[in-house]
């Protein structure tokens, strides 16, 4: 429960981030026009402050998501090895360090998530991963986009290179949006499963209870 609610709350960081984002592409565009004027310069530094308010906020949620959402995927790793002891492809502690290391981060985090999936399905059920794929998928997109953008705004010189950043920056928060609102799904979905799956077998001693 409180990894889906921390993705709540980063869904939300993002979107607070996507409305920053507009307002940063609307003033440029509007310095685009020409016609500078005391509105126009108190609204770009609203823009700003409004921007660097999107950004704390969402580093913020990321920090304190992580922590939990890691919590939460060692616990069901540690279930699905007693669901099945002998259907993972890397060991328990890849669950924490497969976030951490470079480049290996962008496929081995999946492939523990999967495998967990396929071992907290009930026998004799057909496994469907597409919700872990799809979340993944989105989550990588938006991770390169993400990285893009921030290239590309803090490059910028002048009002067009600062409206095609923000608009970037828009695109890639949406992204992630989306792919935190699939992180939700994941999470609620495969606790349900391995609780299933606790209900259909021999007793055993979760980690979560």
């Amino acid at each position: 429960m409180a990894a889906a609610v921390l993705l709540g709350l980063v869904v939300a960081a993002d979107l607070f981030a996507c409305f920053a984002d507009q307002t940063q592409a609307s003033i440029a565009q509007d310095l685009l026009g020409g016609g500078v004027d005391e509105g126009l310069v108190r609204r770009a530094h609203h823009a700003d402050t409004l921007y660097n308010a999107a950004s704390v906020t969402q580093g913020i949620t990321l920090v304190a998501t992580i922590a939990v959402y890691l919590c939460w995927l060692w616990r069901v790793r540690t279930n699905a090895e007693v669901f099945e002891p002998h259907g993972h492809r890397m060991k328990r502690g890849w669950a924490i360090g497969g976030w951490f290391v470079p480049i290996g981060n962008l496929w081995l985090p999946r492939r523990v998530v999967v495998d967990v999936w396929t071992a907290s399905a009930l026998p004799g059920t057909r496994v469907r991963t597409t919700p872990v794929n799809a979340w993944w998928t989105l989550w990588i997109i938006s991770l390169l986009v993400g990285r893009a953008a921030s290239r590309q705004y803090d490059a910028a010189h002048g009002a067009d290179q600062l409206a095609d950043a923000a608009r970037l920056m828009l695109f890639s928060d949406a992204l992630d949006a989306a792919a935190a609102i699939l992180a939700v799904v994941v999470v609620v979905h495969l606790t349900r499963m391995q609780r299933a799956r606790i209900l259909a077998g021999p007793a055993v001693l979760p980690a979560f209870g």
